[in-house]
């Protein structure tokens, strides 16, 4: 039983993915981080030793990530909240997670980040499906800072080597389509985000993205969706915000609500 300073791995996992998720900080120390090397998703790695360095980069709720839920996240936590961040700690540690299964991403599988440790990721501009669906999982499992550069098609490459982006949705790239696999599919199977949520609505994204509607009944609504952004929006970067809510409902629909229905009329009293 967790106390009112920690989260249970089986809570942090309800909360993993979602829109107001607090920031996953992971704060072992760098042995046990070698004795396996992946992150719970969406956590960034931090030297608990320099929180006072990077606790400006704090601004909402976090929760704490060591080895076993001991020393280092609790400190590092009740550090922050001394700065005015409410910390909570995971339960368990890293161990703990791990023990109950929870999804873990090999670090080995994230690009190089940048000198204020965010992934920089390109692609072509005017997104449609794949291109939003990939930041989209980018930002909620992977690097809640990544930066997303939209460029004009036949440029990416060469952007990706001039400021150290990693291309994806072009062609011969490695973040890319694989055979029947969209990008978001390659995504999931690299970073080893196999869960029954996201694995239903990859059915739907690769429906949309690939024209094969027959994949998902709601496919073709994703592609109208997608396809009316697309129009709403003349700068890409304000359709992504968009697209991402877009996501974060199909996301908690596929989670959450694939056996609710809703009918019309209502029943009536009596």
């Amino acid at each position: 039983m967790p106390s009112f300073l920690e989260i249970s791995p089986d809570k942090l996992n309800r909360i993993i993915g979602t829109p107001n998720a607090p920031l996953l900080i992971d704060v072992r120390i760098d042995e046990d981080f070698a004795s396996d090397p992946r992150i719970v998703p969406g956590s960034i790695r931090r030297d608990y030793r320099a929180v006072e360095a990077w606790r400006s980069e704090v601004t909402g709720p976090s929760i704490l990530i060591c080895q076993k839920g001991q020393k280092l996240s609790h400190g590092v936590a009740a550090y922050l909240r001394h700065e005015g961040m409410p910390s909570e700690v995971l339960e368990g540690g890293f161990e703990a997670w791990r023990a109950a299964g929870g999804m873990l991403v090999p670090d080995g599988k994230l690009p190089p980040r940048d000198q204020r440790g965010r992934t920089v990721w390109v692609t072509r501009a005017r997104p449609k499906i794949d291109r939003i669906a990939c930041p989209w999982l980018i930002r909620r499992f992977i690097d809640p800072f990544a930066v997303f550069l939209f460029v004009p098609a036949g440029e990416g490459p060469a952007v990706a080597d001039r400021f150290n982006a990693t291309p994806f949705d072009i062609e011969d790239v490695f973040w890319s389509h694989r055979g029947e696999l969209c990008t978001f599919d390659v995504m999931l199977e690299e970073f080893a985000l196999q869960s029954e949520p996201l694995q239903r609505l990859a059915a739907i994204v690769r429906g949309a993205d690939t024209a094969r509607p027959e994949l998902a009944p709601e496919a073709p609504g994703l592609l109208a969706a997608s396809l009316g952004l697309s129009r709403m929006f003349n700068d890409d970067l304000q359709q992504l915000e968009a697209g991402l809510t877009l996501y974060d409902a199909f996301y908690r629909w596929c989670r959450d609500a694939t056996d609710e229905t809703h009918n019309w009329p209502n029943p009536r009293k009596g």
